[in-house]
């Protein structure tokens, strides 16, 4: 049977995976594919439960929040969602937003609280079709905040790694209420790092380099275990032995994963945390959801887009559709005491490199999730948290890798600038002034570029019913015609194009081809016909209506 090859951006290993129906083709029925989905499904799983932990730990949230969130994302929004391959849980991106919101909140169930209206607003986004908004957002800015992500998360970890007390970031700012700033209390967990932790932080981040290799996702079996895991379960051994020849240098207990030991669904819903609804009393709660709204909607549509080419049956996820589901699973997971969530690439990528068909494979997962919390909550309170760092280590270099930077340099300053500028501002300030900061930057680019003489009115000779004779005599006039549709946006380039035609020049303004011209335009096109006589420019207009200059 031929196989169909794709490439995981993740890994870049190659996806061999059995051919699937034409797209637009029949759709399999639920089981019929359980042969592909129940493997990857396994995997996402390996894959997700380390990250779900880390999550937690790098939001400053209970652990069992993160592993909540990741199966509400496989039981409940793989079903909801449009798309067959992509798998939901708690998200990298959102971490500095979750340090934020307990900041700002001062408690977790206060951000429970957040998040249930984050999924309303989400909900209200996909009712009112608002998948499309996200094409509007310069890539650049998207990527800089991304990137910014990336690095907070790795002097987040750091911490952790190196075996320091839990609370050297707990405020996520640049500039912090104590005095200090990231780059001080950073030196302050090297100062008091455990060897025992960087000992066995070490092994894990050296596995997980080492399963990025080239030669090893050249093996099929190495595709098949996730490095996340090998890593997680090398360094529980290690701290073991640890324990018996070196006790001196075991992983404290305080670094290692306190997970609720759980045998029953009593015990389960005993140990949740649920919503302080009475912080919706407090204003700041909606600032947080709004934001927490923004953040995971943007990733989503953004992951949703990279899965959709990485899926070799090309199939598209509808993206109103897509944020009804994360809505829906955002509110749930608020309701059950777990992180905010999206759809992410890591785990998605792994889902469609295990060679997953539909959707029962992150259905799959989640149901995993939910046994481990059942029954393997005394071997995952093993995992020493400088392991789960060094996860996370990897998963913030891969989100501001320096290829990324070559790559917006190589674009052009009017893509890097907007690019560097969210990382400074972010960094320095917080995510959202760094966004809002990047945003700026970014529409002035556009707003430069639109200025630009020539870029919406076109010469056109042939058209002018008088073309210019063999020696390019000037008298022929200029056909200049306006684009399809017209906005405020193109007022600087008509108007730049306008003021720099020659004096003395005859001129055709055509709009007969335009569906829509804004009034602002065609006020400014109103005041250049009054002074076009003073410079001897003859002007006619064809299709365009005149106003009064000022009407507004």
């Amino acid at each position: 049977m031929p196989q169909i090859t794709s490439s995981s951006a993740r890994t870049g290993a190659p996806i061999t995976q059995p051919p699937g129906p034409a797209p637009g083709g029949p759709r399999p029925s639920l089981f019929s594919t359980i042969g592909q989905d129940a493997p990857a499904g396994l995997v996402v799983f390996l894959v997700a439960l380390p990250l779900c932990l880390g999550i937690s730990l790098a939001s400053g949230a209970p652990l069992l929040a993160g592993v909540v969130a990741g199966i509400v994302g496989g039981v409940l929004v793989s079903w909801l969602s449009g798309s067959a391959v992509s798998v939901s849980g708690p998200a990298a991106g959102l971490t500095v937003v979750m340090l934020s919101a307990l900041a700002t909140l001062g408690s977790f169930p206060a951000v429970l609280a957040a998040t249930v209206v984050a999924g309303l607003l989400q909900l209200l986004l996909g009712v009112a079709r608002a998948g499309i908004v996200a094409l509007y957002f310069p890539a650049a800015v998207i990527r800089g905040m991304l990137a910014a992500i990336g690095i907070i998360l790795v002097l987040k970890q750091l911490p952790h790694f190196f075996g320091a007390d839990a609370d050297f970031f707990e405020d996520m700012n640049f500039s912090q209420f104590d005095g200090q700033n990231t780059f001080t209390e950073l030196a302050g967990a090297v100062r008091a790092l455990s060897p025992g932790s960087v000992l066995v932080g070490a092994l894990a981040l050296a596995l997980l380099l080492l399963w990025n290799t080239a030669p090893v996702r050249r093996q099929p079996w190495a595709r098949l275990v996730p490095g996340a895991l090998v890593a997680v379960v090398a360094a529980v051994a290690l701290n073991q032995l640890l324990k018996t020849v070196a006790p001196a240098l075991q992983v404290r207990p305080e670094h290692l994963v306190k997970l609720p030991v759980l045998t029953s669904w009593g015990q389960l819903a005993g140990a949740m945390t649920f919503p302080d609804f009475s912080a919706l009393r407090n204003p700041a709660t909606y600032g947080v959801a709004f934001t927490i709204a923004a953040v995971a909607s943007l990733e989503t549509l953004l992951s949703i887009e990279a899965v959709d080419n990485l899926d070799p049956q090309k199939r598209h996820t509808p993206p109103n559709r897509e944020l009804l589901a994360q809505g829906a699973g955002n509110l749930v997971s608020g309701l059950l005491g777990g992180l905010p969530l999206t759809a992410v690439i890591v785990r998605s990528s792994a889902n469609v490199a295990a060679g997953a068909q539909t959707r029962l494979a992150a259905f799959l997962h989640g149901i995993l999730l939910l046994v481990s919390l059942l029954f393997l909550g005394s071997v995952l309170n093993l995992i020493p948290l400088s392991a789960l760092a060094a996860v996370l280590l990897v998963v913030g270099f891969q989100l501001t890798r320096p290829a990324l930077y070559r790559k917006q340099w190589g674009l052009g300053w009017a893509q890097f600038g907007p690019f560097i500028i969210t990382i400074a501002a972010v960094l320095f300030t917080d995510l959202l002034k760094g966004v809002g900061i990047g945003l700026v930057l970014g529409f002035f680019f556009i707003l430069k570029d639109n200025a630009k003489a020539g870029s919406y009115l076109r010469r056109d000779d042939t058209a002018s019913g008088g073309a210019a004779d063999a020696d390019g005599d000037e008298a022929a006039p200029l056909h200049l015609r306006l684009p399809e549709h017209v906005s405020f946006l193109n007022k600087a380039s008509i108007v730049t194009t306008l003021e720099q035609l020659p004096t003395g020049s005859r001129v055709i303004l055509d709009g007969t081809r335009s569906d829509a011209i804004d009034h602002d335009v065609l006020e400014a096109i109103e005041a250049f016909r009054q002074a076009a006589p003073a410079r001897g420019i003859a002007l006619e207009l064809r299709g365009i209506r005149r106003v009064a200059v000022g009407s507004h």
